[in-house]
């Protein structure tokens, strides 16, 4: 089998999830972190218009949010374990925002790409939010949906791997403090 047949063989085993946890710099961070995590981009979701810009974004009238698209290898990392590390690395009781990032762009949202994975994202949240109510905090607002009909537009160059260019640049994001149950 030949180099790029093998490369063409192993992308088709990979799938991808879009995760929205606030500002996307440090969410970007957390999962490229991740052993399995074969690559990672920012970008918008969920929003009307399309092509959108970071300037018109953070405007709040597209109705997008900031975006983290994760490529994963699954026989090396679950969707689960995905989303244990996306419910503790952002506060998912707080609507359209995170600390000081406020707007609709910093919403809490998973984008699934299977039905399977909505599955999995459905119940998670429901875990989770059976430990966060036992320790007497809020109800989850995570907008939990389907892929299909949200194109993922990437976002400006610069945006793309910031943390690793600016590695003491802004990382906002606010928490629980409470972690996923293994």
């Amino acid at each position: 089998m030949s180099t790029s047949d093998q490369s063409a063989k192993k992308l088709a085993k990979l799938a991808k999830a879009y995760f929205g946890t606030g500002c996307f710099w440090g969410a970007e961070r957390r999962f490229w972190q991740m052993e399995g995590v074969i690559e990672t981009s920012v970008g918008y979701m969920g929003g009307t218009s399309p092509s959108p810009s970071y300037e018109q974004v953070c405007k709040g009238t597209t109705g997008h949010s900031e975006i983290v698209c994760v490529d994963f290898d699954p026989s090396k990392i679950s969707f689960h374990r995905l989303l244990s590390e996306f419910w503790t690395m952002h506060d998912p009781t707080t609507l359209n925002r995170q600390g000081g990032d406020i707007g609709s762009q910093y919403r809490s949202v998973i984008f699934t790409t299977s039905d399977d994975q909505l599955e999995v994202a459905e119940k998670t949240r429901g875990v989770y939010q059976k430990l966060l109510s036992s320790e007497g905090i809020g109800e989850i607002v995570t907008q939990i949906e389907g892929s299909t009909g949200h194109e993922y537009w990437l976002a400006e160059e610069y945006h793309q791997k910031y943390l690793a260019k600016n590695p003491n640049g802004y990382d906002c994001h606010s928490s629980t403090g409470i972690a996923f149950p293994t």
